[in-house]
């Protein structure tokens, strides 16, 4: 049963780490600043669902404890970036 679990764990933690860039790519071709910050926004939510699933990965042994911490702090740093380009798309357009 654990190898079923540490797969589906592994699978999803891939999957949200995968839909960080995925929906910035996304939300760059919509066009409108507007629709940008909302991919943008599921881009910060899945970095906290890769944080999630890294914990209980970590929590049940399956990750070391210096892979969490590394893992922790770059998406702690992606996410840091996130939220600094959705206040850059906050701020109104010059003109």
């Amino acid at each position: 049963m654990r190898g079923v679990r540490s797969s589906a764990l592994r699978d999803q933690l891939i999957r949200a780490a995968m839909s960080v860039p995925t929906n910035i790519v996304e939300g760059s071709a919509h066009g409108s600043p507007h629709e940008f910050a909302r991919y943008i926004r599921y881009s910060i939510a899945s970095a906290s669902e890769v944080e999630g699933h890294a914990q209980l990965a970590h929590d049940l042994g399956m990750m070391t404890a210096s892979d969490f911490a590394a893992l922790l702090a770059r998406v702690v740093e992606v996410r840091m970036m996130l939220h600094g380009l959705l206040n850059k798309l906050k701020q109104p357009t010059p003109g």
